[in-house]
């Protein structure tokens, strides 16, 4: 710049204010009083940027390490608001649903619903335990269906996606995401949160028509969301990976069924059959059927 050096003098008029200066006769320049070193050596009271905070040495801009909490921490940064919007549009999908994530998946949402859906699966079951054993002695809490619910809604929620991820990965698939992947199945289980409060009634087509719902709402969340990332690999791959999701949700959805909601269950030996009457109901393989479902 042609004034710089320099620093600019207006003059003011009587009342105190620039309304009619005229900058051409008013405006004058005079020899700076700074020189440009002092100019550069001032703070100028803004912070500095990441890059040159983070390379003065501090642990703060540095990697973190995977056996620290700071590097788990970063996967629950979220807000109650974005775990609402996240929800909403999990019930509710109006768009994708990686576009919703913003490029950031969160593991906050999908372990409280997964937590949720583990309880309300004991809770579920644990009624429809009581209302198959009406009438036939005292009622006792069964809490292996609490560590049963658990490792099926855990482990299915956990290690699917990774079996997923790494067979995307496999064929091809550069777009492919573990947090995403995990995020997707989370989320994915928020419709059992409402199926498992009511299908414990004893009316047997009910209950099947809401674990029926349950596994539609979900299947086609997943399938709606991940069909653009299994689209990456070859025509024959998305297929069978297609099919694999769709087949491996189906079963989440029978286990869900048969193991918490199964007086009334089609299987032979269910719980429907080991009482007064039946034939097995009182001997050691009715026992152990019904302890089983």
């Amino acid at each position: 710049m042609s004034r710089s050096g320099y620093d600019a003098v207006v003059d003011v008029d009587d009342e105190g204010d620039l309304g009619h200066t005229d900058l051409r006769e008013d405006l004058e320049f005079h020899q700076s009083n700074f020189s440009s070193t002092t100019n550069l050596n001032k703070p100028s009271g803004l912070p500095l940027p990441a890059t040159a905070s983070s390379s003065g040495g501090g642990q703060s801009g540095g990697k973190k390490l995977i056996w620290t909490l700071g590097f788990y921490s970063q996967f629950f940064d979220v807000d109650t608001t974005s775990v609402l919007q996240r929800c909403w549009a999990a019930l509710f999908p109006r768009a994708n649903f990686l576009d919703v994530l913003e490029g950031n998946p969160d593991l906050y949402g999908p372990f409280w619903i997964a937590t949720t859906v583990v309880l309300i699966l004991f809770l579920g079951g644990t009624i429809s335990d009581y209302l198959a054993s009406t009438g036939r002695g005292n009622f006792a809490y069964d809490f292996r269906l609490l560590s049963g619910a658990a490792g099926l809604v855990y482990g299915y929620t956990t290690f699917i996606p990774v079996v997923l991820y790494l067979a995307l990965r496999y064929f091809g698939s550069e777009s492919a995401n573990l947090l995403e992947c995990w995020a997707l199945y989370g989320y994915s289980n928020l419709i059992w949160i409402p199926v498992a409060l009511v299908s414990w009634s004893p009316i047997k087509i009910l209950n099947w028509v809401f674990v029926g719902v349950g596994f539609g709402v979900s299947v086609a969340f997943l399938l709606r969301n991940l069909y653009p990332v299994l689209s990456a690999t070859d025509r024959q791959t998305s297929k069978v990976l297609l099919v694999a999701v769709v087949a491996l949700h189906f079963g989440l959805a029978i286990a869900i069924k048969v193991l918490f909601f199964a007086h009334g269950s089609p299987l032979p030996g269910g719980k429907e059959e080991t009482g007064p009457g039946t034939g097995g109901g009182d001997g050691d393989g009715g026992d152990k059927q019904a302890m089983f479902f």
